[in-house]
């Protein structure tokens, strides 16, 4: 076993201020992306470990819900700058877990203290309404309550910024929190445990479960007292999610898969394009629910794009995420790989060219050497399916409403990108995209101050923005009558 590299690295579940073991002992292996080598162990807990967190969460809730908007905006900035304090160790531990860059690492913490931070304003900003009256003697308001113990479920392709999203919220709103990290990536959710608790939010506010995703998921899905749900990950896990939700009512919100297209039109800025290719790419190896899936460029300078994308994509260094300089980490595990190999062959059969890449790296492992193909077409598999891979398969296309067509011709709908320097195009073509979000002439384009989520099968709900927070509000009407006015 690895020595630990962090001294938030918990190997227990936290539930209402304790560390704890799963019932029955048992435990899940954590493995390091890019050695292969054990990092430790979490425990694989199930239903009951996951009972008794939502109970200590409900009854933490009777008295988190009663303490004033600033009492949990001033918890929540110290969550902040904890966060940053420790952004290189919690980095490390990130890194160690996940295969991503330290570089990535250290970002993906630096925007989890930003949500923070973010949202630690937002719970001041709950506003509710004071409704003119059809009434001369009664007058009428409409306040926001927290909607009680929340559950989240996270993915391990950004396990500590998918976490700020749903933590952070939540807490600003005077919710309590149940949370099941990713099994393979579950330190860095851990770790959230260890930062509340350091900064002095009260027991059971925040617990944490590791181990069977199958038991905890039905016991937060059947239990009452669990109001809501928000999950990051595949639309089909999501699906059964919000089925199994559907006994008790309870609010969801769901951030799912993506089908990213990135469209380049003929009077684009080639060489923004690359770069903001390459970001929406390759960024964690290709592994994020907003990362291209799909280029399509415009006939007339498909061949200039194809050539600069593939040049740039040579020029990563791939490696340890631990290693000076590397830009490219591992996949997360050999099935991840097996997938990659599957697309690119499926598309190989079909006629398309393989510019660079192609195959398993030297480095051997889970490491797959950034790929581009050419002369991609829609019967090719990457069309439908999610890559989550770093294969950049180049379409070609003729016009404007060709392409706008061939981008929507999914039932995905979370981000797209698209390059052109004509203003009319930029509007007609943003309107014409379904898609949550829209990136004009950028490859990367998610803050805390915005909105994301998707349409379609990619979801429902928002993180981020002020409307980040209002799915862990209810509504509430109240009518005040027998005023004698």
């Amino acid at each position: 076993m690895l020595q630990k590299s962090s001294p938030f690295m918990k190997q227990a579940n936290l539930i209402n201020g304790e560390w704890v073991q799963a019932d029955s002992g048992a435990t899940l292996d954590v493995i390091n992306p890019a050695n292969g080598q054990k990092i430790g162990t979490v425990p694989k807990s199930g239903a009951a470990e996951t009972r008794r967190a939502i109970e200590a969460a409900d009854a933490a809730f009777k008295l988190w819900r009663k303490t004033s908007v600033l009492e949990r905006h001033k918890l929540l900035r110290k969550l902040h700058d904890a966060i940053m304090d420790n952004q290189q160790s919690l980095a490390e531990l990130l890194t160690m877990e996940q295969g991503k860059s330290l570089f990535e690492a250290k970002g993906e913490v630096g925007a989890s203290a930003a949500y923070v931070l973010w949202f630690a304003e937002e719970g001041r900003r709950t506003y509710g309404d004071v409704v003119p009256s059809p009434w001369a003697d009664r007058r009428i308001m409409v306040t926001k309550e927290p909607v009680g113990v929340i559950a989240a479920i996270t993915p391990w392709n950004f396990p500590s910024s998918m976490l700020a999203r749903k933590i952070a919220p939540a807490l600003a709103a005077g919710c309590t929190a149940v949370v099941k990290p990713a099994a393979q990536t579950p330190y860095s959710g851990l770790a959230w445990g260890a930062l509340c608790e350091e900064v002095g939010f009260p027991k059971g506010a925040v617990n944490i479960v590791t181990g069977a995703a199958s038991e905890i998921g039905d016991e937060i899905c059947s239990n009452p007292l669990v109001r809501k749900i928000t999950f990051t990950g595949s639309t089909e896990v999501g699906k059964i999610l919000i089925q199994k939700s559907a006994a008790t009512v309870k609010k969801v919100s769901m951030e799912l898969g993506g089908n990213a297209p990135f469209i380049v039109f003929d009077d684009a800025d080639i060489d923004r394009a690359v770069q903001g290719a390459m970001l929406a790419k390759y960024r964690n190896s290709g592994q994020t629910c907003v990362c291209t899936n799909r280029f399509f460029v415009q006939a007339k300078v498909y061949d200039s794009f194809v050539e600069k994308l593939a040049a740039a994509t040579l020029k990563l260094k791939i490696g340890s995420g631990m290693d000076e300089g590397t830009e490219q980490g591992p996949l997360i595990d050999e099935k991840a790989v097996e997938k990659v190999e599957e697309l690119i062959e499926d598309a190989r059969a079909k006629g398309g060219k393989i510019i660079t890449g192609g195959k398993r790296h030297a480095l051997g492992g889970s490491f797959y050497e950034p790929t581009v193909i050419s002369e991609a077409t829609p019967d090719m598999r990457f069309m439908k399916e999610e890559i989550f891979g770093p294969v950049a398969p180049v379409f070609r296309f003729e016009t404007e409403e060709e392409v706008v067509q061939l981008a929507n011709d999914t039932e995905f709908g979370l981000a797209c990108y698209f390059y052109t320097g004509n203003l009319g195009r930029a509007y007609r073509v943003m309107e014409g995209l379904k898609y949550g979000m829209v990136g004009i002439n950028e490859g990367l384009i998610t803050t805390p101050e915005a909105p994301f989520g998707g349409v379609k099968e990619s979801g429902l709900g928002k993180e981020g923005g002020h409307q980040g927070i209002e799915d862990y509000l209810d509504t509430k009407y109240v009518c005040i009558g027998g005023l004698g006015l």
